[in-house]
């Protein structure tokens, strides 16, 4: 499963300053070795930090995710070339089902465009390209992928942000020690990373709860906020060169996937 970097820099950022204490004390690793030491560093930090004990208890559970490590290092499919890259994601697939989607859901659609400006077409491409409509959200421990690469050194800092989000998400009920979802922690149809989740996230089936993994609708509406707050501009174009192009390269940073995205995007628009 990918790693969504661009996507989530912002936030990586923001929170990477918020708790530049914790991220500069807690000493990284890049084995499992030192996992349940740091785990004890990071726990002080956290609650120092304003975590509460659900969140705690969820950071005491984790595991050093030995696949997760492997995945991070081993992406392997953003260096193909574009025709290899939609063949291999099953491009053909995802706008025929993209378009029987928006045929069937076109008040809700019509209602997204409408509040965010952006039509079905990206972000249906999205959620096949991402999880095939749903059915592959992916089935690692979310918590231990997440604490896992905040440990690693490879990207502790960048990481550090998305496991305080994922605590706090916790500490909300929005996700738990159980919480099951791709690799690299993103969760939901069109997986977001917690930070996302946190800082996009949004109820979009008027039931007054956030679940992107529960509800697709939520996820697609989450999505939309996701491109509109990366510049989304209604009406515009999202091919390359075109306006809203910026905005799917904020979801995503492999330039294979954006303009997958932008192709099977048209198709589904047609």
């Amino acid at each position: 499963m990918k790693l969504r970097l661009a996507k989530l820099a912002l936030f990586a950022a923001m929170a990477t300053s918020l708790f530049a204490g914790a991220a500069q004390a807690a000493q990284c690793g890049n084995n499992a070795g030192g996992f349940d030491r740091w785990k004890a560093q990071f726990a002080a930090e956290a609650k120092a930090n304003g975590i509460g004990n659900r969140g705690l208890q969820a950071l005491a559970g984790t595991r050093y995710a030995t696949k997760t490590i492997y995945a991070d290092r081993n992406q392997k499919s953003f260096n193909y070339s574009l025709q290899k890259f939609m063949q291999v994601r099953g491009s053909n697939t995802i706008i025929s089902q993209g378009k029987s989607r928006k045929r069937a859901n076109a008040k809700f659609f019509a209602a997204i465009e409408r509040k965010y400006g952006v039509p079905a077409g990206p972000l249906l491409a999205i959620h096949g390209m991402e999880t095939g409509f749903g059915h592959f959200m992916g089935n690692a421990n979310v918590m231990s992928a997440i604490a896992t690469l905040a440990y690693d050194c490879r990207r502790s800092a960048f990481f550090t942000g998305h496991l305080y989000a994922a605590l706090q998400l916790v500490d909300r009920g929005v996700l738990s020690s159980s919480t099951r979802g791709a690799m690299h922690g993103e969760v939901g149809h069109t997986q977001f990373l917690p930070g996302s989740v946190l800082r996009y996230g949004v109820d979009g089936d008027g039931n007054r709860r956030v679940d992107l993994a529960g509800s697709q609708y939520d996820a697609l509406a989450s999505t939309a906020n996701f491109l509109r707050a990366h510049g989304w501009r209604p009406g515009a174009g999202y091919q390359p060169g075109q306006p809203n192009f910026r905005a799917i390269q904020g979801w995503n940073a492999a330039g294979v996937y954006q303009k997958a995205i932008a192709i099977m995007a048209a198709e589904i628009d047609k």
